[in-house]
């Protein structure tokens, strides 16, 4: 048996229907059938039942599918392993992220990887808002995922893994904690947290915007450097700051609230490199991201 045609069987094995087997493999229907017909002429008897209305397994393509599939599944990553050596992505990937990263994608992303390159090791490391992109410069991660924008000469922005809303995060019980939304025109009179360290400063005004759509100035409080310290902050009812929408989830805190915001965009999570410093295993891994991506449609929208 050749190896097109372990991968036809099993694959019409698991979808039990033509036309999503070849869209699947990305094959015609008649080259799906055309393999199959052979198959079964060379073990001389058929493995599948086929009529108008439905595909099932012959008991001789069951017990072929229980023989194969762990075989096929072995032969797989024998050959992903000896690809993954001639292309020199054996070793260590840094991996930085920035609040929750990837998100969900996350898990999708590892598991592409990991079949693409099973010798790598993908090691991932926190970064904070008060420098967010200088771990990545300094080589101490190989890729970032980080809060948009970037717009830098010498890192490149890659594929957008997260698009979401803004939710403003107050404490539990300020008087804006129990709107169903609020808008920053709201909270124009309360105060807002700056950075110190080496985030640019257009990538702060970004997520704590200085300036109302109506021209109100946001004031500034207190600078802080980690997401955690400025939680404490706003617990402590020394100011509000808008997050985004996941943060309710990944870092929900009986003392805070997190109210959607209606005036503000959405926020994007991108990977970003540095240009022109991408080895094997980074570029295998940015592949991965954009395959992952692209499965699902587009980036996760939350």
């Amino acid at each position: 048996m050749e190896r097109h045609e372990a991968e036809i069987f099993l694959a019409l094995a698991d979808e039990l229907h033509f036309g999503r087997t070849a869209e699947k493999l990305r094959v015609s229907q008649a080259r799906v059938s055309q393999v199959l017909k052979r198959l079964e002429r060379t073990i001389g008897a058929p493995l599948f039942d086929r009529t108008s209305r439905r595909v099932a397994l012959t008991p001789l393509g069951r017990q072929l599918h229980t023989e194969l599939a762990p075989l096929h599944a072995e032969l797989t990553a024998v050959l992903h392993r000896a690809k993954a050596t001639a292309r020199g992505v054996d070793g260590v990937l840094a991996v930085g992220f920035l609040g929750s990263g990837a998100g969900q994608l996350t898990r999708d992303i590892q598991r592409t990887f990991r079949e693409r390159a099973p010798g790598c090791e993908v090691r991932l490391r926190e970064v904070q808002f008060a420098d967010p992109l200088g771990p990545l410069r300094a080589g101490e991660v190989d890729v970032l995922f980080t809060r948009l924008p970037v717009e830098e000469p010498d890192l490149t922005v890659g594929p957008t893994v997260v698009s979401e809303p803004r939710v403003l995060a107050v404490p539990c019980h300020h008087p804006l904690a129990h709107r169903d939304s609020v808008s920053l025109e709201d909270a124009a009179g309360e105060r807002f947290f700056g950075v110190t360290g080496g985030a640019p400063a257009y990538w702060w005004d970004a997520q704590v915007p200085r300036r109302t759509a109506g021209g109100a100035v946001l004031e500034r409080g207190q600078d802080v450097s980690t997401f955690q310290e400025m939680l404490s902050m706003i617990a402590a009812c020394q100011g509000v700051s808008p997050v985004d929408a996941s943060m309710a989830t990944y870092y929900a805190r009986p003392d805070l609230a997190y109210v959607p915001l209606t005036d503000v965009p959405d926020s994007e999570v991108a990977l970003v490199w540095r240009t022109g410093g991408t080895n094997a295993r980074s570029e295998a891994y940015i592949g991965a991201v954009r395959d992952a991506v692209a499965a699902h449609g587009g980036p996760l929208a939350l």
